[in-house]
């Protein structure tokens, strides 16, 4: 009775890993089918008034240039105020002072905001600058974003002229692309999100999200929404559904692009993907009800549920694992019809390579450290595991925030640099477990054998990249960075 019910479990998340994969084939398609829509930009004649929000926390290595970018933004000027919402409590804040001080010298509209407390964290910092805001509009920028001069004038138009579009969301570029394998593994899976996922929910009417940079919202459609909230880890995401729930347009404008500063570091990664995992899975718990409630077409339903399900198959991809090296001793493989089911697992990696193909005239080369990358994918699916399942037990709760340090040139001198934490154990263990894996499916189940081992391999790259990092931060003598992060 436990190996019918180890099987069922383990054909049970097959399918469900395959309806995952075939929605990314469906993307495929819709961006394929609209790819060249135009989307002329509006001639207007009268810039609104636009505040631009900048959300600060211990940032001191990327700060000053944030601002400086910030600052050359071509736009009239008595329509343009600058936010800067700091809650550091480190030597980010000096170097604020200083720039904005020499800034405001310069006849700009700048405000050093600073909170009593960092209640909230980035949602309630965007929530008490709103607060002080009397602007039509309002751009977020990061603190590792570098947004170019034309920015607004290519962004702006569209909202100017469509009172019922509340965002536009612009692509995202990388500023360190080749730091590593592992940048150049995240820009291969940015590119596919920001090339082929926005682009085809965006042109064929489904819902979208606001990518917590990079956007521009009309504040009245915040506010109708009901504004920030932090009982997500991705307010960004939350926000963006409850505002198309409550009638109003989103807009993404693949060819405006906004570069920003990826994770060098392992441990800085997992964070985020940690954070990101947590965040959409809350958000998933939250919205469901009202989705479903919502009057929406029933595609529109089904692809938002998919998108706010993007963390799920992480679970699913581990418990597959988990179960296979049993049912490989039990020879209850042969009795399950997965070979089909493999077949929908093509549209992921059909989604990244797309992404390149689009963008860069070498994009065979940037392929080459794809296998490294679908490795590491599997390689971060117990982090990320563990996030999804806090995400499930907390929804509707504010939980601590907890940063990505940004880093230019060398990371490991920084004080924001992280330590290994207690996760690399479980993924130690994995690894082995796959190893172990091989070693039965050489002997009872041959077909398998290549694919525990791109699992015991993505475990151990997670494993060896970490504790090369640590050897890094143990063998050089950090720079002071203030109080930690």
């Amino acid at each position: 009775m436990l190996l019918s019910a180890l099987s069922t479990a383990y054909f049970i998340c097959a399918v469900l890993l395959a309806l995952y994969a075939a929605s990314m084939v469906v993307l495929l398609f819709a961006y394929w089918q609209h790819r060249r829509d135009p989307v002329p930009l509006p001639r207007i004649k009268e810039w609104p008034t636009i505040a631009v929000q900048l959300p600060v926390y211990n940032e001191q290595h990327v700060i000053e240039r944030l601002i400086l970018a910030v600052s050359r933004l071509d736009y009239p000027r008595d329509k343009l105020v600058i936010q800067i919402l700091d809650d550091s409590n480190d030597e980010t804040t000096a170097i604020i002072t200083r720039i904005t001080e020499r800034l405001v010298q310069r006849g700009l509209k700048i405000h050093h905001i600073r909170r009593p407390d960092r209640t909230g964290f980035k949602a309630g910092a965007l929530a008490y600058g709103l607060d002080q805001l009397d602007t039509e509009l309002v751009v977020v920028f990061d603190a590792d974003f570098l947004p170019p001069t034309d920015f607004l004038r290519k962004t702006v138009p569209y909202l100017a002229t469509s009172p019922r579009l509340g965002m536009v969301q612009t692509r995202w570029g990388h500023l360190n692309t080749f730091d590593n394998a592992l940048t150049l593994g995240q820009t291969i899976a940015l590119d596919g999100h920001f090339v082929v996922e926005q682009t085809a929910r965006s042109r064929s009417g489904w819902l979208l999200n606001f990518s917590g940079s990079g956007g521009v919202w009309r504040a009245a459609c915040i506010r109708d929404a009901g504004g920030w909230r932090s009982t997500t880890l991705t307010e960004d995401l939350e926000l963006s559904y409850r505002a198309q729930l409550a009638g109003w347009r989103f807009l993404y404008l693949p060819d405006v692009v906004v570069p920003a500063q990826l994770p060098p570091q392992m441990a800085a990664y997992k964070r985020q993907q940690a954070r990101w995992a947590q965040g959409s899975t809350q958000t998933l718990v939250s919205m469901l009800r009202p989705l479903w409630r919502a009057r929406l077409t029933m595609g529109q339903k089904v692809m938002a549920l998919l998108h706010l399900c993007q963390y799920l198959p992480q679970p699913l991809m581990l418990a597959l694992m988990l179960m296979t090296p049993p049912l490989i001793v039990t020879h209850s493989l042969h009795r399950l019809p997965l070979g089909p089911l493999g077949l929908a697992g093509l549209g992921p990696p059909l989604i990244f390579l797309v992404g390149q193909q689009a963008l860069y005239r070498n994009w065979q080369q940037r392929l080459l450290v794809f296998p490294v990358m679908m490795a590491l994918g599997m390689g971060m699916t117990w982090s990320n595991s563990w996030a999804v399942l806090r995400g499930l037990l907390t929804p509707g709760h504010t939980v601590e925030f907890q940063r990505t340090p940004k880093f230019t040139n060398d990371w490991v001198a920084s004080g924001y640099a992280l330590r290994t934490d207690r996760s690399i154990w479980g993924e130690i263990g994995l690894a082995l477990y796959a190893l172990g894996g091989v070693v039965l499916a050489q002997q009872h189940y041959p077909g398998l054998t290549l694919y525990l081992m791109v699992c015991s391999l993505g475990f151990s790259l997670v494993v060896i990249w970490t504790l090369h990092d640590t050897w890094l931060l143990n063998h050089r003598r950090p720079q002071p960075a203030g109080k930690k992060p």
